[in-house]
C-alpha cells in the first residue's frame, strides 16, 4: 500500500482533500508537525467529508520520527526541484510519497536526505510555480497506483 506524507501542511482544506484521496485509493496518510491548523478544524472536516474514518491517519511529532517508521521502504520526494518526472519513475506498491508545505515545499534539510533519483516532479508548463497540494497528491498517488495496476481496487 502506498503511503502519503504531508510535511507541515498549512491549509486544512488541502489535508481534508488528501484524506478523501487516500481513503479512495487505499493509502495511509501521515502528517508531520507542526500543522497549520487543528485536527478538528471545520475546513478540514468539510473537505474530508465522512472519509476520515476510512483512512489511517498518523500524526508525527517531527520528520525524523516519521521517516523512521518506514524503515527500508523507498521514500519519494515530490518537488518542483526534482530532475525526474513521475512518468519516468517505476512505482512499487510500498512506496512512500512525501510532499512539502503549501507555501514553501520541502526544506533543504529534508529534501537533501533524498537521493536525486528519488526526487520527482510533476510536469508543468513554463512559468508555472507549483500545483495545489491536494492536486499534486492526487496526480502522484493515482500515477503510482496506476503503475501498480490499481492493486486493491474494487471493480464493478
Amino acid at each position: 500500500m502506498i503511503d502519503v506524507v504531508l510535511f507541515q501542511p498549512e491549509i486544512p482544506a488541502n489535508t481534508g482533500a488528501a484524506i478523501r484521496l487516500c481513503a479512495n485509493a487505499g493509502a495511509r496518510l501521515h502528517l508531520v508537525r507542526p500543522l497549520g491548523f487543528r485536527l478538528h478544524d471545520r475546513a478540514l472536516v468539510r473537505a474530508g467529508l465522512d472519509y476520515r474514518d476510512l483512512v489511517d491517519v498518523t500524526v508525527h511529532a517531527d520528520w525524523d520520527g516519521c521517516r523512521a517508521q518506514f524503515g527500508p521502504r523507498r521514500l519519494l520526494a515530490l518537488t518542483t526541484r526534482g530532475l525526474r518526472t513521475l512518468a519516468s519513475h517505476r512505482f512499487a506498491i510500498d512506496d512512500v510519497l512525501v510532499f512539502g508545505a503549501e507555501s514553501r515545499g520541502l526544506p533543504e534539510t529534508v529534501l537533501g536526505s533524498f537521493p536525486s533519483e528519488h526526487r520527482l516532479r510533476i510536469p508543468m508548463v513554463a512559468g508555472s510555480r507549483s500545483l495545489n497540494l491536494a492536486s499534486a497528491v492526487a496526480v502522484a498517488l493515482y500515477e503510482g497506483w496506476r503503475q501498480c495496476e490499481f492493486t486493491g481496487a474494487a471493480w464493478p
